[in-house]
């Protein structure tokens, strides 16, 4: 069993995608560890799944639990499970399996879908933490793109508890970040980022790391990007960032995640089909991304060994 519950996150780890079965709703195991490995290899220093890149809500609770702890027997990453949930009682479900198994922490968004104030989000945070009993360091996450915002204010309010070992803020909002910068010297958490957008200027401003999606598909150039950042080469940093975003402006005109799937396919990795049929002026677009993202990849990687 693979314990890791000791695991001090920091520096770069990925927002892993879950390669799926063709025909069903099901994980792929074998195409799941490949991605492992090869992430492993990259250096990156740990692993998120079945988090938003992973579309976790493709799958019932079952399905999630028995993935998360495959990949705990055989990752040689540490493994940050998301434990995401409707109910409160599916978020435990999930976190004790996970903890149980040795993950090195979960990770806790709001209730999806429905919408709550932020009174209730807290209660849902505070009894989740409260029920878990310290079975596993528990990380907050915010991303309101896609589900009830965690209002910084109910983050801080959260993290002052000492219940939750840190955050990982996606929304993208440099107000966001300098509050919870602010609030880390007083309450002691780890600051993650989770928007790729910002990791550069927030990293170099004192982020301990980030939970990237991008990192899923070019690991190499979030690796090689946050060496730069903490030596510090001021142009090495500039030029690998500008990589980054020439990558995430691809990605982020198609759905969530399909520019991360179709890369990793034109890497090599299979991830199985995409979870909704596409136009055919997106399967166009696609090709025509595909296209440059093999001609953009050997130029970047080149980048990333330079110096």
């Amino acid at each position: 069993m693979n314990t890791q519950t000791t695991v001090v996150l920091g520096g770069v780890n990925v927002a892993a995608l879950t390669p799926r079965r063709s025909g069903e709703i099901k994980a792929d195991p074998g195409a799941v560890f490949q991605l492992l490995e090869f992430l492993a290899g990259a250096g990156v220093q740990g692993v998120v799944l079945m988090g938003t890149t992973g579309e976790f809500i493709h799958f019932d609770l079952e399905e999630r639990r028995r993935l998360i702890e495959q990949a705990l027997r055989k990752s040689r990453l540490p493994v940050i499970a998301s434990v995401a949930h409707a109910t409160l009682e599916g978020a435990l479900t999930l976190a004790r399996a996970a903890a149980g198994a040795g993950a090195a922490a979960v990770l806790i968004m709001p209730p999806y879908f429905f919408r709550y104030r932020q009174p209730e989000i807290k209660e849902y945070l505070l009894r989740f933490a409260a029920e878990l009993k310290g079975a596993a360091p528990i990380y907050l996450y915010n991303i309101p793109f896609f589900t009830n915002e965690l209002a910084v204010e109910t983050a801080i309010e959260l993290l002052a508890t000492g219940l939750f070992a840190g955050i990982k803020d996606s929304s993208g909002r440099w107000d966001n970040f300098i509050r919870l910068r602010s609030a880390r010297r007083r309450h002691g958490f780890r600051l993650l980022v989770g928007n790729d957008v910002l990791f550069t200027p927030a990293r170099a401003a004192g982020a301990d790391g980030v939970i990237s999606g991008c990192a899923c598909a070019i690991p190499e150039l979030l690796v090689a990007l946050d060496r730069a950042i903490m030596n510090p080469a001021p142009e090495r940093r500039e030029k690998l960032d500008a990589r980054l975003h020439e990558f995430i402006a691809w990605v982020d005109s198609f759905p969530a995640p399909v520019g991360i799937r179709e890369a990793l396919n034109a890497r090599g990795l299979d991830t199985g089909p995409h979870a909704v049929p596409l136009s055919a002026e997106e399967r166009r677009r696609l090709v025509h991304f595909r296209g440059w993202f093999q001609e953009w990849l050997p130029e970047v990687l080149r980048d990333c060994s330079d110096g």
